[in-house]
């Protein structure tokens, strides 16, 4: 069966990777009358065809990247508790998660020996996941998290077994495994963990830990520094008209807006940065930096040199607002005023006065 959609509403799910498409139906099909309303699921090695009017550099950019997430992840990650763990590949944009163990743990029985023979089994499958799913060549670094003492038992059992079975994968990667505390074996905990300024120390050489140590910056900024730290497209874009950004930090969830003219500037925006000689950091809105940065406008950019001048932008876009307020309030007055004096001359019309 052949469908066109004309999209209309888009879902994402991102356990899942699966990308829901609601909307009219634009060709006739023996399925699905023409015009009818209809959703399909695109997963992961469906294919399909998007077509569009016009595309930007920045979708072309991510397009790439997210058709091949394994070239774009130089971090993976093994969040686990007892029974239960996530591989996952994490690279700039989003979280992939490459597989899924959940193994029963019995509890502890005198004289039984099933609880320790189903932990074995639940590393077994940790350890095979990882040397199927991870490319040590260019993952940089195995972050292996756990609440408890679940990770060194892991890992202690990862560099015996890699040892007893000679997995050169593992033995001459030993030093990229990092181990660190999650609250759980689900992946939200990764959170948790990229929050962590010990953590992060050991990331420094990770796309990821570039964009977070920028946000830092930032934010850092702000307190000792806030002419060089500006942020708001306003703000931003005056500093750009004057070639004073060194480094823009922008969210994608401002490239998914359904206001064509708002994806325009700022992909407008972006390219005239990266003219000017400028670093562009896009953040995914599903990271944490990307949620952060989201709290202060979505736009945000490290100048080269103190702009204080561009403080009198905002004074003067709240005069502007407080003026045309006031001009409101007065025409709204006046034609109170006259409405009122209306009213009564009629009344005096009608008693014949």
């Amino acid at each position: 069966m052949s469908l066109t959609i004309e999209v209309a509403k888009v879902e994402f799910d991102p356990d899942s990777l699966e990308v829901r498409i609601s909307g009219p139906n634009r060709e006739e099909s023996e399925f699905v009358r023409l015009g009818a309303h209809h959703t399909i699921t695109l997963e992961v090695g469906r294919q399909f065809r998007l077509e569009k009017a016009c595309w930007d550099q920045i979708f072309l950019e991510r397009i790439e990247a997210a058709c091949h997430p394994e070239r774009e992840a130089d971090i993976a990650a093994v969040v686990m508790s007892t029974g239960l763990a996530h591989v996952c590949l994490v690279t700039e944009y989003l979280t992939f998660t490459r597989a899924k163990i959940d193994v029963n743990i019995p509890k502890k029985r005198t004289g039984s020996s099933n609880h320790s023979k189903a932990v074995t089994r639940f590393y077994e499958a940790v350890y095979q996941a990882l040397l199927r799913h991870i490319d040590f060549a260019k993952v940089k670094c195995v972050l292996v998290a756990s609440p408890g003492f679940v990770k060194d038992d892991f890992f202690q059992y990862l560099l015996a077994e890699s040892v007893r079975r000679e997995d050169r994968p593992f033995i001459e990667n030993k030093a990229k495994f990092i181990l660190c505390k999650a609250s759980s074996g689900h992946k939200h905990a990764l959170e948790d963990v990229f929050k962590d300024p010990a953590v992060m120390s050991q990331l420094t050489d990770t796309k990821m830990s570039k964009e977070v140590e920028i946000m830092n910056k930032f934010m850092r900024m702000i307190d000792t520094s806030p002419d060089q730290a500006q942020y708001g497209y306003l703000h931003v874009c005056k500093a750009n008209e004057d070639c004073a950004v060194d480094s823009l930090l922008v969210t994608d969830e401002l490239f998914r807006s359904s206001d064509v003219v708002t994806r325009k500037k700022y992909v407008a925006l972006v390219e005239s940065v990266r003219e000017n000689g400028g670093k562009v950091y896009i953040f995914s809105s599903l990271h944490v930096s990307g949620a952060q940065l989201q709290q202060v406008s979505g736009v945000a950019a490290i100048l080269r040199f103190p702009m204080p001048d561009l403080a009198e932008l905002e004074i003067e876009c709240v005069e502007d607002e407080e003026s045309v307020g006031s001009g409101d309030e007065i025409s709204e007055a006046g034609s109170a005023e006259e409405s009122i004096t209306e009213r009564v001359e009629e009344d005096v019309r009608d008693m014949g006065l």
